[in-house]
């Protein structure tokens, strides 16, 4: 009972107060000890005028040697305080004149320190003594748990703090890569970065985790990589690409794939988005030429990022598109090229901007000439083309 899984304060309180009890004490304490820095930490504490209520005594090496070793309850004042206590702290070692070091194994778990006793009783004598060490074991057993339990959440929290600090990294690296890919093609400055943005955008409203929404960033800022080994006069030019022009700027995503699969990303369908992007339902895509739900999702959302984005912007082919006729667009190609549930996060992020509602959706270089109700109908439009196409 006194080892199981109950609060470890009114744990900590309870078994101090049956030790206690038990040997006729009328103060005492509970410690339980950190080995990093070494140092015991009291848990419970009773019968004591004044104690802190952080109260704490740092040990050195020799001490907590001493107190590991000892088989028995001691009473350190026959032995001197300072060969187990230290004084550096807020508690006074002279407080106990008994201690019970708590070990498992041969583990230092923490300690219980008793002061004076009640009235009458001189003393720890060996039946008091017995009694401790009978109790030591489950004790020692509670206070190890409660250790471990502390010191694994710290190790998560840590864990947890250094991931961040990494997926940050990440994010700031990833976007400084997608200005350099940006520079490529001078008329298209910062796709890359707004494809990122509108992904994670759709991501969190299809409901995705912060991961696969930071993985949809990243991936968006690196999905035209492979650009960099395309000739750049490709992109500047105005008139269509001849057959032999096509594919060597559709070979970025077979070049791109080449440069990002040798890498350890936090992020593993980044390499997925950077090949397939340019990949379609109905399997007109490149360059595997997939269908539908062959394509992941974090793919088929980059792709709407993609479309939406080259739409309305700039093309050395064509001028931009405004929103009413990118989405109009969009639709039109929904479900046979484009996901259905990412086109209809975009609508949904469209009319929250054509409201003045939720977060600044769209970039300040599209203008949002659309009303709600124009958004509305497509949404009704994509749903009715949605049942017809899994009909």
């Amino acid at each position: 009972m006194l080892a199981g899984e109950r609060n470890f304060n009114e744990a900590a309180h309870f078994m101090l107060g049956a030790m206690m009890e038990a040997v006729g004490a009328r103060e005492g304490a509970l410690f339980t000890f950190c080995q990093k820095p070494a140092q015991l930490n009291v848990a419970a504490w009773k019968g004591y005028a004044l104690f802190p209520e952080a109260g704490f005594m740092a040990l050195n090496s020799r001490q907590v040697h001493a107190l590991e070793s000892a088989s028995a309850p001691l009473t350190p004042s026959s032995q001197g305080h300072e060969k187990f206590l230290s004084c550096n702290g807020n508690v006074a070692p002279e407080m106990f004149k008994c201690i019970l070091p708590l070990r498992v194994g041969a583990k230092l778990a923490g300690i219980v320190g008793l002061g004076s006793r009640t009235e009458g009783a001189t003393g720890y004598g060996e039946e008091e003594m017995a009694a401790l060490a009978a109790f030591s074991h489950y004790v020692a057993l509670a206070v190890h748990n409660h250790n471990l339990t502390q010191s694994l959440q710290h190790g998560v929290v840590e864990h947890l703090r250094v991931l961040d600090s990494v997926h940050k990294f990440c994010d700031q690296a990833m976007e400084a890569f997608a200005c350099a890919i940006d520079a490529k093609e001078y008329r298209s400055s910062r796709h890359s970065l707004r494809v990122g943005r509108y992904a994670s955008a759709m991501g969190s409203a299809l409901g995705l985790n912060p991961n696969e929404i930071a993985e949809l960033r990243a991936a968006g800022y690196l999905h035209d990589i492979g650009k960099v080994a395309v000739d750049k006069h490709l992109f500047m030019k105005a008139a269509p690409l001849d057959p032999q022009e096509f594919r060597e700027v559709a070979d970025h995503t077979v070049v791109g794939h080449r440069i990002v699969s040798g890498i350890q990303f936090p992020w593993p369908g980044i390499t997925d988005v950077v090949r397939w992007h340019h990949e379609r339902s109905d399997g007109s895509g490149y360059p595997d030429n997939l269908h539908d739900r062959e394509i992941p999702q974090a793919v088929r959302i980059i792709a709407v990022a993609d479309t939406f984005d080259a739409m309305t912007s700039d093309r050395p082919y064509r001028k931009t598109m405004s929103l009413e006729k990118a989405l109009n667009e969009i639709v039109r190609t929904t479900p046979a090229q484009l996901d259905a549930d990412a086109v209809h996060c975009l609508l949904m992020l469209a009319r929250g901007e054509a409201t003045n509602k939720g977060k600044r959706f769209l970039d300040p270089q599209v203008n949002c000439n659309i009303g709600p109700a124009e958004i509305d109908r497509l949404t009704a439009e994509l749903k009715t083309k949605g049942r017809a196409f899994s009909n």
